[in-house]
């Protein structure tokens, strides 16, 4: 795993990141917009070459080996 960079929400994400990746961060920051997220936080990290972006309430984006974006929303108990 590779350490990449870490941002807030609705600021703009790195410019290494595909268009894919950056229309999933946008999607899941819009359905985030009836809430407080002044003080969450990006983190993207590198696996096996892709890029795996969490929030800090534990919803991930990640990009599978077919190029496939998903996003993983934390389960509620």
């Amino acid at each position: 795993m590779q350490l990449g960079t870490r941002w807030s929400v609705g600021d703009e994400p790195p410019a290494r990141l595909s268009g894919d990746v950056r229309e999933a961060i946008t999607a899941v920051e819009a359905e985030l917009a009836a809430f407080d997220t002044s003080t969450w936080r990006w983190t993207l990290t590198w696996l096996e070459g892709r890029p795996v972006v969490e929030l800090d309430d534990g919803t991930t984006i990640r990009v599978a080996a077919d190029g496939t974006v998903s996003i993983e929303t934390p389960s509620t108990p």
